[in-house]
């Protein structure tokens, strides 16, 4: 699938535009609010065949399954979807592919991020093409000393201003080595078109800062990861982009209810459960931690694409440990 050229972009978002009037679960009615977010998203995975070609078969079937967790809606394309891996073509079919497979009422967050400016506006654009509800976009970060707060603001202004979907920034210093400094999400917030920010970096006192300081603004905080996400709760997120729900969905979303609901001591329990095998999948063993977990409780899993590499038989017995002591397996 070809990417946009610039000359077209704003005859496409026009167009794109008139397109999304509807009120679909969280779009706005017209009333000038902004897009509502707010719920719990698997951090869905990109499945590969034995010889690494994407296997589209497989990723529907995993999304046919994860359909029937009540979660607000689903992320493609982000780290876990291994996106720096693909193409553009095959990152705009994984979208194309989700949007066909996942419940018509359930939001498709998909990761346009690329490094540059105009790159991430082309991809914003064809996402948007082939179904994306909104756009979730990384820092650029191969020249991160150079992104600075005024650098950051223009890339995003940009991608917003030009983006016919709601964008959604993402911190995720972990891979980038760069977070997107609270007072730029605070100057961000402000934009019409951002909704708000998915941080993967687990300081909830950052989360809740910057809760507290867009706290006039029609803006949310999604949690990066399940490890932390009573904690976001209390100090003001909305939900979260979790890993864990790959494999733990149902009990991810009763932790959301919990929160909710006010049931702390319940939340404290079972978030106390979903520590230990969240870190497995996310900060000790990855994505190929998390594709193995995913073959053992029913999904397709399989290999990443290399560089990434398959666990070793150690890696392997300590990932299954981290989920029978917890009762999970």
């Amino acid at each position: 699938m070809a990417m946009l050229g610039p000359r077209v972009w704003f005859s496409v978002r026009q167009g794109l535009s008139r397109g999304l009037s509807r009120n679909v679960g969280g779009w706005a009615s017209g009333e000038g609010r902004k897009v509502d977010i707010a719920g719990i998203y698997p951090a869905v995975t990109t499945p590969f065949t034995a010889t690494a070609e994407v296997d589209y078969g497989k990723l529907e079937e995993n999304l046919h399954k994860l359909g029937n967790i009540p979660f607000r809606g689903f992320l493609v394309q982000g780290s876990n979807g291994e996106f720096p891996f693909l193409s553009s073509s095959e990152r705009l079919e994984v979208v194309s592919r989700a949007r066909q497979a996942i419940p018509k009422d359930k939001l498709l967050l998909a990761g346009a991020g690329c490094e540059s400016t105009q790159a991430t506006v082309e991809m914003t654009v064809s996402m948007a093409q082939v179904g994306a509800d909104a756009a979730l976009v990384v820092t650029p970060s191969y020249y991160r000393g150079q992104m600075s707060s005024a650098a950051l603001i223009h890339h995003y202004t940009k991608v917003a201003d030009l983006s016919p979907i709601p964008v959604v920034l993402y911190s995720v210093p972990a891979n980038t080595g760069l977070d997107l400094p609270v007072d730029t999400a605070v100057i961000l917030s402000q934009h019409p078109n951002i909704v708000g920010i998915k941080d993967s970096g687990g300081d909830v006192t950052r989360i809740g800062l910057m809760v507290h300081k867009t706290r006039r603004q029609d803006f949310q905080v999604l949690a990066g990861s399940a490890g932390f996400l009573l904690a976001s709760y209390a100090v003001g997120a909305v939900g979260g982009v979790c890993a864990l729900a790959n494999v733990l969905g149902a009990q991810v979303c009763q932790l959301e209810r919990l929160c909710l609901t006010g049931q702390w001591e319940e939340a404290q329990k079972l978030q106390l459960r979903l520590i230990e095998p969240n870190t497995a999948v996310t900060r000790r063993f990855g994505i190929s931690g998390l594709k193995k977990t995913m073959d053992w409780f029913g999904y397709y899993g399989g290999p990443c694409r290399a560089p990434l590499q398959e666990l070793s038989p150690a890696e392997e017995e300590a990932l299954h440990l981290a989920f029978t002591s917890n009762g999970w397996l």
